[in-house]
């Protein structure tokens, strides 16, 4: 747990120091949302229907958008090597940076996402569902584009291959996610939505970091 608590804080640290890696995803989205009712239209009814399904695809996307550079640093310099030779947890290394990805990205997403609808003219009763998705959803998208970034962190191009690889699996979780903020909107029941939420999360939680350990240690014998 020490070594885990040791590369969450430097992870974040290192955000800090590069500012542009926390606010490129948080402009990303709050541009996509804005030029929605530019293109689609201003009518209150029309953008309220469509708020869940164009909220959670710019949460998709502006996380995706930071994938890229989740080793790739590490990579370019070296540590990258020598971290996955080193007696330490590689899977440990890899929740520590996936758990700091999601604190720069999607736990700000989630805390940005009810000013965000206010525009779309999501209804107030909606907001406790929209907050309670992409807390729970975000942290699975992460985990999910952390091994599609781990198994292109060689490649000169991967963002375009890490979307292609993550966006099949990335859409269970947009469809629930956008089913629960509906159902929020309709004052319909959420805990269904929320709890299969949950079990995609604990469920990749489980798997993922020792699928990015492998996929790492395949690129870097690459």
């Amino acid at each position: 747990m020490n070594f885990l608590n040791a590369a969450i804080k430097r992870e974040l640290l290192l955000a800090l120091r590069n500012r542009s890696e926390i606010i490129n995803p948080l402009a990303f989205f709050l541009l996509v949302i804005t030029l929605f009712p530019l293109a689609v239209s201003p009518e209150a009814k029309v953008l309220a229907n469509i708020a869940p399904g164009i909220i959670w695809v710019a949460a998709l996307l502006a996380t995706l958008l930071s994938m890229d550079s989740l080793f790739k640093n590490d990579y370019d310099d070296g540590s990258l090597e020598q971290i996955v030779v080193s007696p330490q947890s590689l899977a440990l290394l890899a929740l520590g940076k996936v758990i700091s990805h999601w604190l720069s990205t999607g736990f700000l997403l989630a805390l940005l996402s009810p000013v965000l609808a206010v525009m779309l003219f999501l209804p107030s009763e909606a907001m406790p569902a929209l907050v309670g998705s992409l807390l729970i959803g975000t942290p699975t998208l992460s985990l999910i584009g952390a091994i599609g970034a781990a198994l292109t962190v060689g490649l000169r191009k991967g963002g375009v291959l890490i979307s292609l690889l993550v966006l099949p699996l990335y859409i269970p979780v947009l469809i629930f996610g956008a089913a629960t903020v509906q159902a929020g909107a309709l004052n319909l029941p959420i805990s269904g939505h929320l709890a299969l939420l949950g079990a995609m999360m604990v469920f990749t939680l489980l798997l993922a970091p020792f699928a990015i350990a492998a996929a790492l240690k395949l690129s870097i014998r690459n």
